[in-house]
């Protein structure tokens, strides 16, 4: 009697779990319904099966505008998230090597005022930061939005990395440079290799940042030939109601599958990477 009153309950929080689950999803869900419909009909109840199924959304939305497509702006965006993510796997991981392996002056100062970047909000920085590029004439240009990433920019992934290298047994490293390994094939050889969770990762999490990041490139970008897929999404915005909402959903929908697909592929090591991290 016990054993069915436990399979009951186990039934009854299977079915909260995936009801709220559901909940969660239906504005995803609603999106990608809605992409597929006409625009009157978008806004005419809350059912998401369209009645009327067109595709005339995407082929409208993926026209651009001013001449440009969608193309050109995905083209875009994937430039800037793919030097993003060679920035960071190179610098950061170099950082955090010499954090947590090498011994320098002041090592433990330096790593503490890398941890306290960490906590300044973005647009604390966000004024000095515009007028150093400004002097640099880096304006209007893709150098401010990579460029800091080939700088081990980002002290999140410095950390990740630097408590996932210890982890790695300095008996390694030890044997490694009894064979005559230098501190350079000890990072190319032996830590890069075991780090692979770690930098898949922080190249998903990167991707996935630079992918979706709005207001740096809006801060930073005003030539059309240069947006982003969010500043085309945006420029097809109209504030005074006029705009076409099927095109608009249906780009959005697009704009979404880089990120989804990029995260199912890797979706085994970024666990490795996130569950491993700090182990000892």
């Amino acid at each position: 009697m016990s054993m069915r009153k436990g399979a009951y309950a186990g039934a009854v929080r299977h079915l909260a779990i995936v009801a709220v689950g559901l909940a969660m999803l239906y504005p995803v869900l609603w999106l990608l319904a809605s992409s597929f419909k006409p625009n009157q009909e978008i806004f005419a109840g809350g059912g998401l099966w369209p009645h009327t199924f067109t595709l005339d959304n995407y082929r409208n939305g993926w026209r651009g505008f001013q001449g440009i497509s969608f193309a050109r702006f995905f083209g875009n965006s994937a430039l800037i998230s793919t030097l993003s993510v060679l920035g960071n796997i190179a610098t950061c991981s170099l950082a955090a090597f010499a954090f947590a392996r090498l011994e320098f002056g002041l090592k433990k100062l330096w790593f503490g005022l890398m941890l306290v970047t960490i906590m300044l909000p973005y647009h604390v920085t966000l004024v000095p930061q515009y007028i150093i590029y400004s002097q640099l004439h880096w304006i209007n240009t893709y150098f401010p939005l990579f460029l800091p990433k080939w700088l081990a920019h980002d002290s999140f992934f410095i950390l990740l990395m630097v408590q996932f290298i210890r982890g790695i047994p300095r008996e390694l490293d030890e044997s490694a440079t009894i064979d005559g390994c230098s501190q350079p094939m000890l990072y190319a050889r032996i830590i890069m290799p075991l780090l692979l969770p770690a930098l898949i990762t922080t190249a998903i999490f990167t991707f996935i940042w630079s992918w979706d990041d709005f207001f740096s490139q809006m801060i930073y970008l005003s030539d059309i030939k240069l947006f982003t897929v969010q500043l085309g999404i945006r420029a097809l915005f109209d504030p005074s109601g006029s705009s076409d909402w099927g095109a608009l959903l249906a780009i959005s929908v697009l704009s979404l599958l880089p990120i989804t697909l990029i995260f199912l592929i890797f979706q085994r090591y970024f666990l490795d990477g996130i569950a491993t991290t700090g182990l000892k």
